[in-house]
């Protein structure tokens, strides 16, 4: 990492907004596959888990992939990734599924909006570290099967849906609680987002297509928002 000059804080190197990013989606990526590892064990069938395995398996590979990039910026993963591990721990202890159903739409549900989000920031990045942003972002194959899934127990159970929204807003709930925290410790990050939007108007923006993208993903499996 580049040295820093007297006089100038850490959070104003250019490096420092990508290095909080890229350990906030390493993190990320290290606890998708923790949780599809734990949830696969929630499959009714071997099939059904056999996919999940599949997935994780993508998962620390992505994990990988990050955790050298940011030995590339001269930056320590573990250190890197550390100021999330509590928010982001405690979120997933927050909204630990219960069933089968529970944990495809924990997936469906909120790594949709993380994925919508790091998109959205990665836009702000060099091209190199955008790519991989994009590159290790759960691909649609994921996303398909538990739209899949969650629609046809919604069609072979109506009542179904009525479960699945309660506990998707409280996902977007607990969820938010967390970001909000994170936003005020990781400030490198929150100025990143700033400056890349242009203005507050473009960062509420950006709120308003995060939402929008959330609402037609409910919509698409037939929960409530």
């Amino acid at each position: 990492m580049t040295e820093v000059s007297e006089g100038v804080s850490e959070v104003d190197q250019p490096g420092s907004a990508v290095v909080e990013l890229l350990g906030m989606v390493a993190y990320a990526e290290l606890l998708a596959f923790d949780r599809m590892a734990a949830d696969a064990r929630l499959a009714p069938d071997l099939p059904r888990r056999a996919v999940l395995c599949e997935m994780a398996a993508v998962e620390i590979v992505n994990f990988r992939r990050l955790a050298n990039r940011l030995g590339e910026h001269g930056a320590d993963p573990d250190v890197a990734m550390t100021p999330y591990e509590t928010a982001l721990q405690e979120y997933h202890e927050l909204t630990e599924p219960k069933d089968w159903l529970e944990a495809l739409a924990k997936a469906y549900v909120w790594d949709g909006i993380a994925d919508d989000f790091f998109r959205e920031v990665a836009a702000f990045l060099s091209p190199e570290d955008r790519d991989l942003v994009l590159d290790v972002l759960h691909d649609s194959q994921y996303e398909d099967f538990a739209a899949a899934e969650i629609r046809a127990a919604i069609a072979a159970d109506p009542k179904i849906a009525n479960r699945l929204s309660m506990w998707a807003r409280r996902l977007v709930g607990e969820g938010l609680s967390q970001a909000q925290r994170m936003a005020g410790d990781r400030i490198a990050l929150t100025i990143l987002i700033v400056e890349g939007s242009k203005d507050q108007a473009g960062v509420q923006a950006l709120l308003k297509r995060l939402t929008a993208a959330h609402t037609a993903r409910m919509a698409a499996v037939g929960l409530n928002n």
